[in-house]
């Protein structure tokens, strides 16, 4: 389970580690934001009819973002990635990678 746990937690373990440092802190924020969001619904899904069709829509469509992003991480081309014809840095090199 702890295994499981660092491959999505750990950001150098997890599939967007091949993302510059700040795209990646951007993507994780909003997973962390549909995250919340779903918990928060599905706490409060219990005084609805039908909380437990609610919570598995919920948990499964967070599951499908989650696994989608992390699918595309890797195979994700930046614009850092094509440098200029000139040799020179883009403008948010900022570890001059």
């Amino acid at each position: 389970m702890l295994d499981l746990d660092r491959s999505v937690m750990d950001s150098d373990r997890d599939p967007l580690n091949t993302m510059p440092l700040v795209q990646r802190f951007q993507v994780m924020e909003v997973l962390n934001l549909i995250w919340t969001t779903i918990f928060c619904m599905a706490a409060g899904a219990w005084f609805w009819y039908g909380e437990l069709t609610a919570i598995h829509l919920l948990i499964a469509s967070g599951g499908a973002i989650t696994g989608s992003t992390f699918d595309a991480g890797p195979n994700t081309k930046f614009y850092r990635d094509h440098p200029k014809s000139d040799g020179t840095t883009r403008y948010d090199d900022a570890w001059a990678a």
